[in-house]
């Protein structure tokens, strides 16, 4: 079965109307489709074909029917399997310093620098979807930035 959740990917509830479905997969498809003006990255062509996927699957009766069938037989998944929705994440623990924003005021500099300037940038970006697949690394960022041990050695003691 298809781990992905199609519900979830076009951000509606199941019992969402055709036409509310339809709505959120346009205002989602311009964000990341190649003729918005956005430059299509691996993310983005991930996105748009999940976007995708999700569209037929929710929007033709047949196929939703048939997928709700499915869900209801089938066990969630477990932490050791894969995600199955959001942004891609990188290692647990990895200090993301040198990762650099390609959009937004802070455009081409790297989150270490961004904590250093204006940490209240960052916490907000950790909080709005746009920062989705930077936010283990700049909760990592901003707990150093103010002192806070990791939660792990926090509990140790």
């Amino acid at each position: 079965m298809e781990r992905r959740d199609p519900y979830r990917i076009l951000q509606v509830q199941p019992d969402a109307d055709p036409d509310v479905v339809k709505a959120a997969y346009r205002v989602l498809a311009r964000k990341v489709h190649p003729d918005a003006g956005v430059p299509l990255d691996e993310y983005g062509e991930r996105r748009m074909t999940d976007l995708n996927w999700a569209f037929a699957t929710v929007r033709d009766p047949v196929r939703r029917q048939a997928w709700e069938d499915e869900r209801r037989r089938t066990p969630p998944p477990t932490p050791a399997e894969d995600a199955t929705h959001g942004a891609p994440r990188g290692p647990l623990g990895a200090d993301g310093a040198g990762i650099r924003l390609d959009f937004g005021r802070y455009q081409g500099w790297t989150l270490g620098e961004i904590v250093q300037r204006d940490p209240d940038y960052l916490d907000w970006l950790r909080r709005h979807a746009s920062g989705a697949r930077y936010r283990d690394a700049i909760d990592i960022l901003l707990r150093s930035h103010r002192g806070v041990p990791p939660p792990t050695e926090r509990y140790r003691r």
